[in-house]
């Protein structure tokens, strides 16, 4: 099963991630595109934020910005910084690791990070 923190590349099949309460399928992996997020309810009311990058490796962090409160994380700029992959908050700019959901401008600050696999 790939972690998140390992990206999972893929092409077909269906999206699941791994939550509390076990793996929930999300979508069909064709319908991301390179580069973008979507959002995500999760069955406990939660949100997600599953980006798929340029290179085709999948990642899901919570979606909720910490530091407003809002579920924007989705519609955030992909990058890397020191070969990580992120996500910049389309609000205050603070990047988040995809793959461990740590904020790399506030050590204080994290969101949660998603089992990504592709069935």
């Amino acid at each position: 099963m790939p972690a998140a923190a390992e990206g999972t590349a893929v092409a077909s099949g269906t999206v699941e991630l791994l939550t509390g309460q076990g793996w929930f399928a999300v979508c069909a992996a064709g319908r991301l595109e390179a580069g973008r997020g979507v959002a995500v309810l999760l069955p406990d009311g939660g949100q997600a934020a599953l980006f798929r990058d340029r290179t085709g490796a999948l990642y899901a962090i919570g979606n909720v910005d910490p530091f407003t409160g809002a579920g924007v994380l989705c519609h955030g700029l992909l990058g890397t910084a020191g070969g990580r992959p992120y996500v910049a908050s389309p609000l205050l700019k603070q990047r988040f690791d995809l793959a461990d959901g740590r904020c790399l401008d506030d050590d204080e600050a994290t969101v949660a990070a998603f089992a990504v696999r592709v069935v």
